[in-house]
């Protein structure tokens, strides 16, 4: 039996090599193996490069990414809405056969089975000097931090899963804990600490083929080993251990905050100086961008994640948009809202897009629809409404005040969109060329959130001062000098001024929002801050309920969305039935059930609570 299964992980394996794995930089290029042992196969160290590369492209997957961990990290913040089938996030219902989540745990898995076939894999390769110490420890650092990254995701969005840490399994391992697996995470952090690459040292390597940038640019470093495992030790309530890690020279001294709020998502600015762990996405040459012509040779590892995000005007879809709570809730001064969310008159302000472009007045269906108004003036209503300015002039913004664009399908929208990911100028949608697909990079975490996770750390060791001053470095970027003396979040969502914040936990959850959010990590956080002592409830739960909820509104647990009384939404012409809502997070809900398909196949999986 244990043969049997040996020989199946290393044909699953074999198979990951086969798969095209043409990503961002030159170091995921791969020469294709096929036979049934690891002496036989691994005789070059390209091919257990190879091996190694297999476990990147677990996620260089649009499933996995948006809406897998993306979701998780945006939708039940209630900060991000959906739009297409999986509206059940709007309203926590969502069950355990929902598709996305065998996706996350399947592929999950997939990627940690590659990671321990690899360490065996190298680990051969050395003993038979197919590949010299040096490059084996590096490759076995990065599969240790990839199988770290994917339980880190597993566990905050699950709890406590089976650990599976070796090669052969029978596929029966029950769950482990939430802290034990934590555990892990810090154990895979400080192995990988001591074998991948300073930044540094890849920043030394000479570019090859041509490519703008060093070979390797894109694995993972010693300083994102360090971020994930100060990350990590934080779910354990080890802040000093955090604190540690997030000190370590090879963060401080080679990660900084760009000047420019607005620099960080460009498409033309993709693994800079504050990305600490990047999944690559590449256009081959010659590829596709449609829908169906992306599966197509020669293909590449490009993604839908961000143009589905964009206003159903711009590009035939728009299924997911965002929530007017976050958009009133930036304080009066702060670059980063413009930068994250756009209502209705405002400008896409991305200069990747003006020089495309010309701003949102370039895109095939607005100068279509205006072409259709110019030809029909006085009738065509809609196109009027939609695409002009309302002065007769082509529009040039996400919609306007009078018209916000709630979508043209008849599932309105809150006519608020995310900028965060509207920065690849090669995109359309289905309109024009219809280029859905794009190879903008994702970033999965950055030096901003070490800075904010650091000031939590801080605050909760007693140095009130010294996490004031983290964030603050945050904030000074995000206001282009001096932050306001006075912190207030804006709106509430019935459009109320908010008191002035001077809890300093609570000033950590509100960076992490205002910096984070659309990112790949918000609802993580929010769950790793556990209680809050001085009310007993959940921070994640009493969060959510504070930034999202009306007041006076009830009832708040409702499976029918319930509308904002301030903004676009109070439109009594807006359409029932779909929208934005102050749902409470339910208990328990801050975590996903279990995949049913998964406890069919291990009977010793036990499923989460209220699920």
């Amino acid at each position: 039996m244990k043969m049997k299964k040996k020989y199946i992980s290393m044909m699953v394996l074999v198979l990951a090599l086969l798969s095209p794995l043409a990503c961002k930089k030159s170091f995921l290029n791969q020469t294709d193996t096929f036979t049934a042992t690891e002496t036989a196969t691994f005789t070059t160290s390209q091919s257990v490069i190879s091996a190694v590369n297999a476990i990147y492209d677990t996620y260089q997957n649009s499933d996995f990414l948006k809406k897998s961990i993306w979701y998780y990290a945006n939708f039940i913040t209630h900060d991000w809405y959906n739009n297409g089938n999986d509206v059940a996030w709007n309203n926590y219902t969502i069950p355990a056969t929902f598709y996305a989540i065998p996706t996350f745990w399947n592929y999950s898995y997939i990627g940690i089975a590659r990671a321990n076939q690899a360490l065996v894999v190298i680990a051969d390769a050395k003993a038979r000097g197919v590949v010299t110490p040096d490059l084996a420890d590096r490759l076995s650092g990065e599969a240790y931090f990839l199988r770290g990254t994917l339980y880190y995701y597993l566990t905050g969005t699950f709890g406590g899963v089976p650990l599976e840490l070796n090669p052969v399994t029978n596929g029966l391992t029950p769950r482990s804990t939430q802290a034990q697996c934590f555990a892990q995470v810090v154990s895979d952090m400080k192995q990988a600490e001591n074998l991948l690459w300073s930044k540094t040292t890849i920043a030394a390597e000479p570019p090859v083929n041509g490519r703008p940038g060093p070979p390797d640019l894109g694995r993972a470093t010693k300083g994102a080993a360090y971020a994930y495992e100060g990350s990590a030790q934080m779910w354990l309530g080890n802040y000093a251990a955090a604190l540690a890690a997030f000190n370590n020279t090879e963060l401080t001294s080679n990660y900084h905050l760009l000047p420019n709020f607005w620099d960080l998502q460009e498409f033309n600015n993709q693994n800079n100086d504050e990305s600490l762990f990047e999944i690559q996405f590449d256009l081959v040459p010659g590829g596709s961008q449609s829908w169906g012509g992306s599966w197509q040779v020669p293909g590449g590892e490009i993604a839908w994640i961000d143009s589905f995000s964009w206003p159903n005007e711009i590009t035939g879809e728009g299924y997911d948009y965002g929530s007017p709570s976050l958009y009133y809730s930036y304080q009066d001064g702060d670059t980063r809202k413009l930068a994250t969310i756009i209502g209705p008159g405002d400008q896409n302000l991305s200069p990747g897009i003006i020089a495309q472009w010309g701003g949102i007045k370039g895109y095939p269906f607005v100068t279509g629809g205006y072409a259709a108004y110019l030809a029909n003036p006085t009738g065509d209503i809609q196109d009027k409404n939609t695409y002009t300015d309302g002065n007769g002039n082509i529009i040039n913004t996400n919609g306007t005040a009078a018209h916000p664009w709630y979508g043209l399908d008849a599932t309105p929208r809150s006519g608020f969109v995310n900028e965060k990911h509207w920065r690849d100028p090669t995109l359309t949608g289905n309109s024009g060329p219809s280029n859905i697909f794009g190879s903008q990079n994702q970033v999965m975490m950055r030096y901003a959130e070490v800075l904010l996770s650091k000031a939590e750390c801080e605050i909760r060791l007693g140095q009130t001062a010294a996490g004031l001053a983290d964030i603050n470095t945050v904030r000074t970027r995000a206001f282009g000098g001096t932050p306001p003396a006075v912190w207030i979040d804006g709106l509430d969502p019935a459009g109320n001024p908010r008191a002035p914040l001077t809890d300093p936990m609570q000033m950590v959850l509100s960076e992490y929002r205002h910096e984070l959010t659309a990112d790949y990590s918000l609802m993580y956080l929010l769950r790793r801050a556990g209680k809050d002592a001085a009310t007993g409830q959940n921070y994640d739960a009493e969060f959510i309920h504070n930034v999202n909820h009306v007041p006076g509104a009830a009832p708040d647990n409702n499976s029918n969305p319930s509308f904002y009384t301030y903004g676009p939404t109070s439109n009594p012409a807006f359409p029932a039935g779909k929208g934005v809502t102050y749902n409470d997070l339910p208990p328990g809900h801050d975590l996903l059930p279990i995949p049913t398909v998964a406890i069919g196949l291990n009977p010793n999986l036990v499923q989460n609570p209220n699920f």
